[in-house]
Formats: C-alpha cells, structure tokens, sequence
C-alpha cells in the first residue's frame, strides 16, 4: 500500500560535508520512498572529467566558459544510480577516482561553474519524488524543498567513512591522505563566495557520526509527512 509521501512525490534534500554520509543515506532514503535519487556531486565530477581530459588550466575563467557552454552534458536517473554522459559518452563509472575527487572539490567552488550546473540540476524539481544530496540543494538549488535534511559528522567518523569509500572504489588512500583531503574540502565548501556549505534555515540537522545508516533514514522519516 502506498504511503502519502509516494503517492505525493515529494522533494527532499540532503546536504552535509564530505564523509558525513549523505550519498549512502540518500540512497536507502530513495529506495524506502521509491524516489529517484539525485548525486549532485557527480556532476562537478563529471565537469572534473572533462576538464582533466582536456588539459585546461581551471584558472584561465575564459578557457573554462569557453568549456562550460560547448559541454554536451546529460544527466539520467536510473535505479537508484545518477548516470552521466558526455557528448553521449556514459562516463559514470570514471568520477571516483582520488584526482577527479579533488579537482571536482577544486571546480566546484567556482562560481561560473555553480552557476552553469545549477539549471541542470534544478529541472528536477519538476518530477517530484526525489531524494537529491549535495551541499547546497535546500540553498540554492531547490529552496522549494518539501523537506531539508543536513547531515554532519565528528571528523574521525568521516575520515574513517571515506577511507573505506577510497577501498571499495578501488582506489585506496591512507587515512592521513583522506583526512587532509576532507580538511581542505571543508574549506573550499564553507569559504566560497557562491553557496557556501551551510545548513538551510528550515533543514533537519541530524548527527550521523554513532548512527547507523538505517538509523539515520529512520530519523529522516519521522520528518516526512505521511511517513
């Protein structure tokens, strides 16, 4: 039997730091509501990709325009994956990579380049039931959310997280490594002139770092109407 929050479709963010476990929550999130789910970091990956590929200095703003406006960016929804293509090319599987990770986090406080993903990302808004997370979604992208969650974690418990992340993904780094990278991160987001990483006014926040995942999508529930 269909709960209300299905039958209605709603529009639910997750935001929060690196490491804080909003890509595994949004997930399970997604899949208890039968929501689509929404990984805005894939696509600042994915503009990483196509910078690295084709050897611009991120620094040179008209290099990067000139790049940005002839991308040919697609975005799909399918099964619980944000899949990403490239002039028709799938490059979903070549965006966890530790360069492409840091050089998204590089590209992502660019404001020129928010301000090009930021139609892509809003279209969605339109199709309801969804579960999008990111850093700035309850923001800036879609302030219409029905419901906003912001999830946050001690930094030994998202160091540990994304280590094991670095594991599954094949590419393995020391936790020294991960934690700088989380550090350096957490700058770039809370420092930069466009959307800086912050809590929306109206968002849930809800500590993960002794919680489980289940857990957390259960908190998560008590907040959404008819769930």
């Amino acid at each position: 039997m269909e709960t209300f929050a299905q039958r209605r479709g709603f529009l639910i963010t997750i935001d929060g730091p690196a490491g804080a476990g909003k890509s595994t929550t949004a997930r399970a999130l997604a899949v208890r509501l039968g929501y689509a789910y929404l990984d805005t970091g894939a696509l600042y990956r994915a503009v990483a990709w196509v910078v690295r590929r084709a050897g611009i200095d991120y620094t040179d703003v008209e290099a990067m325009e000139e790049l940005l406006s002839s991308m040919d960016f697609h975005v799909s929804l399918d099964e619980g994956v944000t899949r990403t293509f490239i002039a028709n090319e799938e490059i979903t599987g070549q965006l966890r990579s530790p360069e492409i990770s840091r050089l998204a986090s590089t590209v992502a406080a660019l404001p020129y380049v928010r301000d090009r993903l930021l139609p892509i990302q809003a279209r969605f808004s339109r199709e309801g039931g969804i579960v999008a997370e990111g850093r700035d979604m309850g923001t800036r992208v879609f302030p219409e959310a029905d419901v906003k969650f912001f999830l946050e974690a001690d930094i030994e418990t998202r160091t540990t997280r994304r280590h094991r992340e670095t594991v599954h993904d094949g590419h393995p780094e020391t936790q020294p490594d991960v934690r700088r990278a989380i550090e350096e991160r957490d700058a770039n987001d809370r420092s930069r002139a466009t959307a800086p990483l912050k809590p929306a006014g109206d968002a849930v926040v809800i500590d993960s770092s002794s919680l489980t995942v289940e857990q957390v999508v259960e908190r998560m529930l008590a907040w959404i109407p008819g769930e």
